[in-house]
Order: structure tokens, then sequence, then C-alpha cells
């Protein structure tokens, strides 16, 4: 697919560390990202060497498989943990095959934002794809559709959660798939202002002091996950 010239301007170049075993999706990745523009640094098919990536590049971002060697369940999701652990804030979009809701609350465990959980097959929806992973490197947090659908069927838990209204619940799955503010406005054809009312009952249902905005999200983001 031909990417758009002035929509890979207007997002401009990030120096990436790509960790992915399959070397055929991995070099493909690679393409895709230079025509887009951006430099990969570092092209890694384990854990380990997806840590020493970070440490050495310290990119933009890193995108990673959640299922890597030895054993193929989560080791590049524990190697992105460890990394930002190494890192503080290091921006991670996580790559995984199925829904798997407890790894994107893993990744958003520390509260810092900067971090995305993509289902593979969004690669394949190219500006999708570039947009979250820009979104991503500018310390925003993005959850794939269908892990915040999921999570939505689900039976809730929490009963501070049960607290939120229906409108306030639609909010937070919103925000949980990494829209600002304007865009849940436009999708919900209310006012900016009528959007940070109900985002602030949120706040406050969660028990999330005024301090800062970013971090309260990504919070309260955290919260929705764990029901």
């Amino acid at each position: 697919m031909l990417l758009n010239p002035h929509e890979s301007a207007a997002r401009g170049a990030l120096r990436i560390v790509l960790a992915d075993d399959a070397v055929l999706l991995r070099e493909g990745l690679i393409r895709l990202l230079h025509e887009d523009g951006h430099h990969v640094v570092a092209a890694v098919g384990d854990g380990p060497a997806l840590v020493e990536a970070v440490l050495l590049h310290r990119p933009d971002v890193s995108i990673v498989d959640v299922r890597m060697p030895p054993t193929y369940t989560d080791e590049g999701l524990r190697a992105a943990i460890e990394a930002r652990s190494r890192v503080p804030g290091a921006p991670v979009l996580v790559l995984s095959q199925y829904v798997e809701a407890s790894y994107a609350g893993d990744l958003l465990a520390d509260g810092s934002g900067a971090v995305g959980y993509l289902l593979k097959n969004r690669v394949a929806r190219v500006q999708e794809f570039l947009d979250a992973l820009d979104r991503v490197a500018r310390g925003e947090t993005v959850l794939d559709p269908q892990v915040v659908a999921q999570l939505l069927a689900g039976q809730r838990r929490d009963d501070v959660l049960r607290s939120l209204t229906a409108r306030e619940r639609q909010l937070l799955a919103l925000m949980a798939e990494g829209h600002s503010n304007t865009a849940i406005a436009e999708r919900l054809v209310v006012s900016a202002s009528t959007v940070e009312k109900h985002i602030g009952n949120v706040f406050a249902k969660l028990g999330l002091q005024p301090d800062d905005a970013l971090h309260r999200r990504v919070l309260a983001v955290l919260a929705y996950l764990r029901a």
C-alpha cells in the first residue's frame, strides 16, 4: 500500500526498535516503517535483545510482539516491561495475535503512559497502525478497540466502576482507546465542555486527585482494565 507523504511528514520521523521473531513480519514492518520515513535502529528476535536495544539506542518508540522465544507466551511483554523499568517511560507499542486484556493491564501498571496494545491484524490497516505508533511515541495510551469491546462485554466486578453512568462508561472506553477529548466530543456529537464534565465525574468517582491530567487518564484506564 502506498503511503500518503503529507501524512508521513505531519507525523515526523521516529527512531524505532522492532522486536519480533517472525522474520517475514519483521522485514515487512521494517519496509513499511522506512517507507513512512522512520528509521529502525534495531530489529531483534527475543526479549533480552529488546531490552539491550532499548538501553543502547533509547528509541522514540519500540514495537514488540507479545510472544517470542523460548516459550512463545509473554516473553515480549515481560521484556517490554523490563525495558520500561530500566528506561522509565520508554514508549512501547505491543502487538498480539489475540485479545489478552491482562497483558494490556500489565503494560499500563506503572501509570506513566506512552504505551499501546494492538492486535496484529491492525498492522494491515496501515494508516491506523502508523497513527497509533505516533501517538504512543508522543506519550499517549492506545488500546485496540477489540480489547475495549471485550472488556465491555465481560462481567464488571468493581463497585466503583459500576457507579459510573452509561455515558461515563462510554467515555472511559473511548479514553482507553486513546482518543483525545476533542475526538471523543466529535464521536459522541457533544461539546468539548460536556466531555470535560463527564471525564471530571469519572475521575472523581474513581478517587483520582486533580494532579496531572494525563496521568489521571492512564490511571482511569488502568482501573477500567483491572475491573
